[in-house]
């Protein structure tokens, strides 16, 4: 559903300021956007509504700084310099943590294809500015009523083959045995499992493993996808190669396939 409707920075006169810090249950809202009137309004209105709120101006901050507040919704201006909101919702559906986290965009752009595509990326609502924040305030409250009536949860244990990921406990198995693991090479095969049968671009491994560090090259994903193969022994050949593109997590073991 896509609604353009006024908005006034100073409309504001059913907002009421609560001084008091939100409940440690209040749902927290990321807000990105360029203009700092944008997120200084939105950020007063927000908060008194309870909600905790932080905002960025800067849109290369975004993604990075999400995974460390993992917001229950992110606010999100499309037309923004250098990383603009598309490809911020494109990297927030690429990401485990991420994924699930409703979308709202906010634009300037009102032609029907901009619209249809913001929606087909992933997001969940589309505001055409100028917009009313009463009106905004509804859509969160609406999104975040839906997601509360139950999310799945994310499996705990993942396995295949011989090899069991347990997301709680941060361990993983090959034939009962523990395999010593760094951070960073256990959310890669978190990750591949989690997107198992699913190519993984370079690109994007170095987003959802790395936090998208651009000093980072991508021959840096070869070298820990070679150390974990070496660590699962003879179960590396569950990551496949795919030549030129990534890696990928396969369906079947290709000794099994070859069985076949």
């Amino acid at each position: 559903m896509v609604t353009c409707v006024s908005f006034s920075p100073y409309n504001m006169s059913n907002s009421i300021v609560s001084d008091s810090t939100p409940p440690a249950t209040a749902k927290k809202i990321l807000v990105v956007d360029d203009e700092t009137d944008v997120t200084e309004l939105l950020s007063y209105t927000l908060k008194a509504k309870g909600y905790t709120v932080e905002a960025l101006n800067d849109p290369n901050r975004s993604v990075g700084f999400a995974r460390t507040f993992l917001p229950d919704l992110v606010v999100l201006d499309v037309m923004m310099p250098d990383l603009n909101g598309i490809q911020i919702c494109r990297m927030l559906r690429a990401d485990p943590k991420l994924k699930k986290v409703p979308v709202i965009f906010l634009t300037a752009k009102t032609e029907e294809s901009d619209r249809i595509q913001g929606l087909e990326t992933g997001a969940d609502d589309y505001l055409c500015k100028p917009f009313s924040t009463k009106e905004l305030i509804l859509r969160i409250q609406t999104i975040l009523r839906r997601v509360n009536e139950g999310v799945p949860e994310v499996p705990k244990l993942i396995s295949a083959g011989l090899i069991v990921l347990d997301g709680e406990r941060h361990a993983v198995t090959v034939s009962d045995q523990p395999v010593e693991l760094t951070a960073t090479e256990f959310k890669l095969l978190r990750l591949l499992m989690e997107r198992r049968g699913r190519v993984q671009t370079r690109e994007h491994l170095l987003i959802n493993v790395w936090n998208y560090e651009t000093e980072i090259e991508t021959r840096t994903v070869d070298t820990h996808v070679r150390r974990l193969r070496e660590k699962l022994g003879g179960e590396a050949d569950w990551i496949e190669t795919i030549r030129g593109v990534g890696y990928r997590f396969a369906e079947r073991r290709s000794s099994e396939a070859a069985n076949t």
